[in-house]
């Protein structure tokens, strides 16, 4: 995990290594300050990580400042006994969304799990295309309509087949809405609705993707999901592709949501659970001996 964790982190970590080419025993608050900058955790956030620390700053007392971010109460909602159990991805256009569904398919398939997808992105032909590819390339079967269909009607068929073939997952796309467009936004207000009469309690969560190359700025993007429908957690992609990695401390310090997954990569494979932490940890073994 540590390996993988690294080479998601290679930028942010070398970037690190600017400001701090030498490991060593300890390092001054300007020294973290400049580090933790660098690496894109919110200016707020650093000025609370520093204070009351000592001058000389080691790796516990960093340690204990960088995972008290994690330290809330989060429902991960892994104990809810339902089958099929129903995630709905959501959000923008460019995020990494529909990859991210076939990393989750393949995710419950090397689990021994069933999958049945559902092309709710009914806004552009080419989402339903891609998740259709998707579900050829990992033989899962797709619940899919043609563009300008009501994607209520996509989740309400997607969650009723799954529940008559006994599937385990089932992962609902939808559209890349955009906070500016009302209209959209109670499009999917309504999805919700339509799972919930499908199957109580459905959808079971509500999943959005971040990508982590937008670093802290993707915070905002989050509230406004959260506001429209609530958001249950979130999973960040591109972690790979950018120097933003610290983003991620700020990203669970507003929201106070689990991170659930990152995506490592762009193959089907590169998906792995969050864990606070190892992601700590791989930050701080860039900076103390």
């Amino acid at each position: 995990m540590f390996n993988i964790l690294k080479k998601v982190f290679k930028k942010t970590n070398d970037a690190i290594k600017e400001i701090a080419p030498k490991k060593k025993k300890y390092i001054t608050k300007e020294e973290f300050e400049d580090i933790l900058l660098e690496a894109d955790v919110n200016y707020d956030l650093i000025e609370r990580f520093l204070e009351d620390l000592p001058n000389k700053i080691d790796r516990a007392n960093a340690y204990n400042r960088l995972i008290s971010v994690f330290q809330y109460k989060a429902d991960w909602k892994e104990d809810i006994d339902a089958r099929p159990f129903v995630d709905m991805i959501i959000g923008v256009n460019g995020a990494g969304k529909t990859t991210t569904i076939a990393k989750l398919a393949r995710y419950h398939q090397k689990a021994g799990k069933s999958v049945l997808l559902g092309a709710g992105d009914t806004f552009r032909a080419a989402a339903i295309e891609q998740l259709s590819r998707w579900a050829t390339r990992l033989d899962v079967p797709i619940v899919a309509t043609r563009q300008g269909h009501d994607p209520s009607a996509v989740v309400f068929d997607t969650i009723a087949s799954a529940k008559a073939k006994g599937v385990d997952h089932v992962l609902i796309d939808t559209a890349g809405r955009l906070h500016t467009q009302t209209n959209l936004g109670e499009e999917l207000k309504k999805m919700v609705r339509i799972a919930n009469k499908a199957m109580e309690g459905a959808p079971h969560r509500k999943m959005l993707i971040l990508d982590g190359t937008q670093g802290s700025s993707s915070i905002n993007q989050a509230k406004i999901f959260n506001e429209l429908i609530g958001i249950d957690g979130i999973i960040i992609t591109k972690l790979d592709g950018t120097a933003k990695g610290g983003s991620v401390l700020s990203i669970a310090d507003e929201l106070k949501m689990p991170i659930y997954y990152i995506g490592t990569g762009e193959q089907p494979d590169d998906l792995i659970q969050f864990k606070a932490n190892e992601y700590v940890n791989t930050i701080l073994d860039e900076i103390f001996i």
